[in-house]
């Protein structure tokens, strides 16, 4: 079933070392943080072609849900976010969850909102994490990423 699309896409990026050092570049309090572009411009565009099909929406984006981002239909390929709040309204629009942060989501709630919106997402897909740290020095940031069983 195309149902765990999402899930084992997450899993593949957490084991390849996709996320490690790269930033949460959109925190929009109350709402979402968005990650998931890669630290090294060069394993983002390996996911340029390869979308992911839109799954069913079962489970609501409550607060702490993990959910791909997405441009439309069939879209969704290596970009995330965290819900900061119950965005029952993201439901609709075929944001399916898939994860749950829990243990942690205090720290989440930590991550730095001073940028907003405005690190440019074509100039991370170019620049990755050189252009993060140039232009939003405070941005933070995933060090790595392990299974923990």
């Amino acid at each position: 079933s195309s149902d765990l699309e999402g899930s084992k896409r997450f899993f593949e990026l957490c084991k390849t070392g996709f996320f490690s050092n790269s930033g949460f570049f959109r925190v929009v309090p109350g709402f979402v943080v968005q990650f998931g572009l890669a630290a090294d411009p060069k394993m983002t565009a390996q996911y340029t072609n390869k979308n992911l099909r839109d799954e069913p929406v079962r489970k609501s984006n409550q607060k702490g849900k993990i959910t791909f981002a997405t441009g439309g239909p069939n879209t969704r390929t290596t970009q995330l976010f965290i819900n900061y709040g119950d965005n029952a309204n993201l439901d609709s629009m075929g944001f399916t969850p898939f994860g749950e942060v829990v243990y942690g989501m205090e720290n989440v709630e930590k991550i730095n909102a001073e940028y907003g919106e405005q690190p440019d997402q074509s100039m991370i897909k170019q620049g990755g994490t050189a252009y993060l740290k140039r232009d939003f020095p405070n941005l933070d940031f995933i060090t790595t990423v392990s299974q923990v069983k």
